[in-house]
């Protein structure tokens, strides 16, 4: 009878952590629903269709114009803009928590949590 109580909790041992096998799997966000304006504060981020986007601040008297090119990428969670320089490319990579049609949360790796809203 005891073989069978530890093959039954050997058994169920083993579904609990097949189980939890998925934790911390990437959250899949819709690339899609990037496209567009967005804005936090000041600070504007555009996603183009063609991976293309800008992003500028007001605040510092920057319009879209003369707004910071940068190529985006959206995979899983990981949201990466490689900022575009006249010399070198800036990668900054994010982890994206909320995505919908209208707000974007996104982590940068120093742990600050950033919160957009789409204004199309």
């Amino acid at each position: 009878m005891k073989k069978l109580l530890y093959l039954l909790m050997g058994v169920l041992l083993m579904l609990g952590v097949s189980s939890c096998s998925g934790f911390g799997n990437e959250d899949n966000f819709d690339a899609t629903l990037l496209y567009g304006r967005w804005q936090e504060g000041s600070v504007f981020e555009r996603y183009d269709e063609t991976g293309m986007g800008a992003t500028w601040d007001a605040s510092d008297d920057i319009e879209e114009e003369e707004a910071q090119l940068f190529k985006w990428s959206l995979e899983g969670s990981t949201l990466v803009h490689e900022h575009i320089g006249t010399f070198v490319t800036v990668p900054k990579v994010y982890t994206v928590t909320t995505l919908n049609s209208n707000n974007l949360t996104y982590r940068d790796d120093y742990g600050k949590t950033h919160y957009f809203s789409k204004v199309n």
